[in-house]
């Protein structure tokens, strides 16, 4: 883990679990609970290489995202929202979704939930 200075903590991208997605996209949540005690709140970064779509989700919580890089769109369950860099998303809780990289640069995504961690979510 990075640097401890009283209660604030440095996490660095390279310290943390990449959970695989496909197309050789990949996901990190880099702040949680585990490597930052007494956290109310997580913080994700995501890479989504060209053409790749992901699974529909459901978060018990809401999700707030922005796109550093890139563009894409957000397939939900009653069309599409379309998105580049320098935008931010607004998810509520228990919406179905799902991410697509429509671009062909990576499509590169910091997300946070209110949750301690990655939060209890349905898929499909």
């Amino acid at each position: 883990m990075g640097a401890v200075t009283n209660a604030v903590r440095v996490v660095r991208l390279d310290e943390v679990e990449r959970t695989e997605l496909p197309r050789a996209s990949w996901s990190s949540m880099v702040l949680t609970e585990a490597n930052c005690p007494g956290a109310k709140g997580s913080l994700g970064y995501s890479v989504f290489r060209p053409g790749t779509a992901t699974a529909m989700v459901s978060h018990v919580v809401e999700e707030l995202a922005f796109v550093v890089q890139g563009r894409g769109e957000l397939q939900l369950e009653e069309g599409t929202c379309q998105y580049a860099a320098g935008q931010a998303l607004y998810i509520p809780a228990n919406t179905w979704h799902a991410v697509a990289n429509t671009g062909d640069q990576d499509l590169i995504m910091v997300f946070t939930f209110p949750h301690p961690d990655y939060p209890p979510t349905e898929r499909r």
